[in-house]
């Protein structure tokens, strides 16, 4: 064979063998995947308004105490720590309300009518008097809720007395009444006009028997008239210097007779107490730093010899006046949920919020959860019936009277 031949053979076998490689690379790499039809599902719409359709997953969680009702849940008629019925008595507004005399009902002012009433569970309603009193801006009771200090817009006030039927006028310019727990005497703030005619005064209930015993001046608004159920303090005075931080405060008790009782250490701003039912002890709440000025609930000792002792938090977010003293070892409290940082410089801001019972065992230190109240509540004015079985609130966005069923 030529030279020639062999040379064009060369050539055709080294083209073949390139054209061979290249299509070997483009069928291994390159040459498109046949498409394989699958089946299709098709899609469900749901029409607006209606029931959504079941969900593959694990079904969602309602956190403890966060509230609200989910889904079709019932609720229940005693409290058990859920959500729970809360039963309205009233359709209209109600105002100054306390517990009856007899412990187991409401007494309240009627805002449309001027009348006062006691109501119980059964919705049963009785006049307490058949007396109107038009516009009446505070009632504050006595022990027994049988009389009242009635304060009216114009400065007005009176003493009625709901079993006798008869009533005595008291000085305009005495404010911010409270009963004595033991006898049958007020205290009050008499406001003059000059500061050096402004004290903390004591007298009978008819405004007889007038004694000054501390002196206000221009403080009058730092204190708190407050009498122990034990007659040993008669109000809490905000006007010790400071301790050495912004939100520490040293509060005096004021005595009846000029005592040099132990002032209280707080640690926050806005103090507002309430006394056990027996004087021991004092729970009351303040905002500072540690709480991010939130409310936080505190109890101590508030008898003469162990004043300030045994100081503690109950680590529970909310203001006094929510709060209700049951036995003198227990407490119901209603907490805000979602209470935001500072909430405690302006409490009014957050009067809407949805609140949750809880009962605080003092003796344990402990809260526990009792009810969610079945509709979003705001609660306010709570008060508990001597046998422990009901607890009566007003509902603070409509003004009715309403109550949970604790057993």
């Amino acid at each position: 064979m030529s030279e020639k031949i062999k040379r064009v053979l060369l050539i055709v076998g080294f083209v073949a063998s390139t054209i061979i490689i290249v299509y070997g690379i483009y069928f291994a790499f390159f040459k498109t995947k046949p498409i394989v039809e699958q089946e299709t599902k098709p899609t469900i719409t749901e029409e607006v308004g209606a029931l959504p359709s079941a969900q593959e997953g694990a079904p969602s969680v309602v956190e403890e105490g966060v509230g609200g009702t989910e889904g079709l849940q019932t609720a229940d008629q005693i409290a058990k720590g859920g959500v729970t019925v809360a039963t309205e008595l009233t359709q209209a507004s109600v105002f100054n309300t306390t517990i009856s005399s007899e412990g187991s009902g409401v007494n309240f002012y009627d805002n449309s009518d001027g009348k006062f009433y006691s109501i119980d569970s059964t919705g049963k309603v009785v006049e307490l008097s058949e007396q109107k009193f038009p516009s009446v801006k505070k009632a504050t009771w006595n022990k027994d809720s049988k009389k009242a200090v009635l304060e009216f817009p114009d400065g007005s006030n009176i003493v009625y007395d709901f079993d006798a039927e008869t009533q005595v006028t008291l000085p305009k310019h005495w404010e911010d009444f409270d009963f004595s727990p033991t006898t049958d005497e007020l205290a009050a703030k008499s406001l003059g006009l000059d500061p050096d005619n402004r004290w903390l005064v004591l007298a009978n209930s008819d405004g007889s028997n007038v004694k000054s015993i501390q002196a206000l001046g221009d403080n009058e608004s730092k204190v708190q008239v407050n009498w122990s159920p034990n007659d040993q303090v008669v109000a809490f005075s905000d006007t010790a210097e400071g301790q050495g931080s912004f939100d520490r405060k040293l509060i005096v008790p004021l005595g009846k007779n000029h005592e040099n009782f132990k002032g209280l250490e707080v640690e926050g701003l806005g103090f507002s107490s309430k006394w056990s039912p027996n004087g021991k002890q004092l729970l009351y709440s303040v905002s500072g730093s540690y709480s991010n000025y939130r409310p936080l609930l505190w109890i101590v000792d508030g008898t003469s010899a162990s004043m300030g002792k045994n100081r503690k938090s109950l680590s529970v977010n909310t203001w006094v006046e929510k709060c209700t003293w049951s036995t003198t070892d227990s407490i119901y409290c209603a907490v805000p949920r979602d209470l935001p940082p500072n909430a405690g410089f302006q409490p009014a801001a957050f009067n809407d919020l949805a609140d949750s019972l809880y009962k605080i065992d003092l003796t344990t230190g402990t809260s526990s959860l009792i009810a969610i109240p079945e509709g979003e509540k705001t609660m306010t004015n709570l008060v508990v019936t001597s046998d422990q079985s009901l607890l009566y609130y007003t509902n603070a966005l409509s003004g009715r009277l309403e109550y949970i069923k604790l057993k």
